[in-house]
């Protein structure tokens, strides 16, 4: 059950059609302005999933994800992107509800998992995956960035 300060908040996963909710955005729920033409093919792409939380018409959170099929994986797996919650809704449980909200959806598409990437040091977002029952893999693992655009390094 939600907290009380939240339970008015609706959490829901947007359809192509919604896009325009998106056009009442608190400030910090994306790391990035808006783009709406990136925001139409996200959402028309039936692969790509974007949880919202909606406070009085303003969307106050957000997490996203992508299920995708591999062709040494018997199932599709889930990987969340990013979530994020406006800094004045923080602390209130809309994170677990819109990372739940994945995973309730990433069990209906039949994943057999769903996986998420975070720093070590990002301490508010492991004790989210951990509530939610993500654990840790015992492995060290490195992310590598591959940038592309007249700002990458060693751009020629």
């Amino acid at each position: 059950m939600a907290a009380p300060e939240t339970a008015h908040i609706e959490v829901r996963t947007l359809a192509a059609h919604e896009a325009a909710l998106l056009d009442r955005l608190a400030p910090g729920v994306f790391d990035d302005p808006i783009d709406p033409a990136a925001t139409r093919r996200f959402l028309d792409d039936p692969r790509h999933h974007l949880a919202v939380a909606i406070d009085g018409g303003t969307v106050v959170g957000m997490a996203s994800a992508v299920h995708y099929e591999h062709p040494d994986k018997p199932a599709p797996e889930m990987w969340v992107n990013e979530v994020g919650v406006a800094p004045t809704h923080r602390e209130r449980g809309l994170g677990k509800r819109l990372l739940a909200r994945l995973i309730d959806e990433a069990r209906a598409l039949g994943c057999s998992e769903a996986w998420v990437l975070t720093d070590r040091s990002n301490h508010p977002a492991l004790r989210l995956y951990k509530s939610l029952g993500g654990h840790e893999r015992p492995h060290d693992q490195v992310m590598l960035t591959f940038l592309f655009g007249p700002e990458a390094p060693g751009r020629r």
